[in-house]
């Protein structure tokens, strides 16, 4: 006869819980390399699980791999990489000056207003330097 005991509520609850906020992962490894890492927790004072995760969290950020740098090493790559920030910082401009064209006539005095402004000039200034380079 078997007894089908069914988890209170606690039990239940927490499982849940668990279930909404944590992944279980699983490995299979060998048995030795099992043992003596539950064995180093236990002497460390520390859980299986909290391990792993450290080990997960760190081995993800240097696993990362990383844009190469940009290889500026003749005129012509350096002054194409001038010419793309120059045309980048042309949208922007021109969203800034869309947003202050768009101001309605009220705010138009406004200190908003006259920074946008401020900004449109600076950005075009800002092209006009970077076109000037080369």
């Amino acid at each position: 006869m078997t007894l089908d005991k069914k988890p209170n509520a606690a039990t239940q609850a927490k499982q849940r819980w668990n279930s909404k906020n944590y992944t279980q992962v699983k490995a299979h490894v060998d048995p030795d390399l099992a043992s003596s890492f539950k064995k180093a927790c236990v002497t460390n004072g520390v859980s299986i699980a909290s391990i792993l995760a450290q080990f997960m969290a760190e081995y993800s950020k240097s696993s990362v791999k990383h844009k190469p740098t940009p290889d500026y090493s003749t005129r012509r790559k350096r002054r194409a990489a001038v010419c793309c920030f120059a045309q980048q910082l042309e949208l922007v401009r021109d969203a800034e000056e869309q947003c202050r064209d768009n101001t309605p006539e009220n705010l138009q005095g406004s200190v908003v207003f006259e920074m946008a402004d401020g900004y449109v000039s600076s950005l075009d200034e800002a092209i006009d330097i970077l076109n000037s380079i080369y």
